[in-house]
């Protein structure tokens, strides 16, 4: 398979692009800086890197860079800095998914190309029951207006589950929740479940980058993972945090 990811240069990303390499599946990955990449990942022949600011693409060049890819998956986020959440792009993630899933409708592909993003159990799936509490509407609401990641993150899937739906011909998606994400050096077992099963604000629970690049390019790879969770929003757990 030939794969376009965004974010390969974050602590998820580089984690996913490696499993996807593993598996033996060519990569496309636009980064900001070359050298943030790890030098064993760099010299893999399957990868091709090219050095850009996604969101400064034009749609041409975009188009060219999706073109042929059966997959695209997005890791982006924002640093966890002051200037990382409250400086521009405030959309990062929203506007990246919008441009990508545009990049491959303009290219007509004959079959629906998967698409991947990494999201936040702060998100609720809209699309089935998942209330919340009093408590966690006023902390969500609160950080939805006041950080903007929060909402970043909660229209790029809306875009997802909006604007792609269930039925496009040449999109198909899924959008990963971990919880509170940690850093492991091995996959471990972890569980994935169709909506949280604990408080994602008063009794979050860990998931390792790790494990979300490996469950990520399962869903990429193993079409028995894709029909499972297709147009779905699994929330993942390490498997001692389930």
């Amino acid at each position: 398979m030939k794969i376009f990811v965004a974010g390969a240069t974050g602590a998820t990303g580089q984690l996913l692009v490696a499993q996807l390499l593993e598996r033996g599946n060519q990569v496309v990955a636009v980064v900001r800086s070359v050298e943030r990449v790890p030098e064993a990942l760099r010299e893999n022949d399957n990868l091709t890197l090219v050095q850009a600011s996604l969101l400064d693409l034009n749609d041409n060049e975009m188009e060219e860079l999706v073109a042929g890819c059966n997959a695209a998956a997005s890791c982006l986020g924002h640093n966890l800095t002051l200037r990382g959440i409250f400086g521009r792009p405030h959309r990062l993630v929203t506007e990246a998914t919008r441009r990508i899933c545009l990049a491959i409708k303009a290219n007509q592909p004959t079959a629906p190309v998967r698409y991947v993003l990494m999201n936040t159990t702060g998100n609720r799936n809209r699309d089935v029951d998942e209330p919340l509490t009093f408590g966690e509407k006023m902390v969500i609401g609160i950080m939805r207006s006041l950080v903007p990641p929060q909402a970043d993150n909660e229209d790029a899937a809306e875009y997802l589950r909006s604007e792609i739906g269930q039925t496009d011909a040449m999109i198909e998606w899924v959008a990963v929740r971990p919880d509170g994400l940690i850093d492991e050096d091995a996959v471990t077992e972890y569980s994935v479940h169709p909506s949280p099963i604990r408080s994602p604000v008063f009794d979050s629970g860990q998931t390792s980058r790790i494990n979300v690049g490996h469950f990520m390019a399962e869903l990429i790879t193993n079409d028995a993972d894709w029909a499972k969770w297709q147009g779905q929003m699994p929330v993942l757990y390490n498997q001692t945090e389930s």
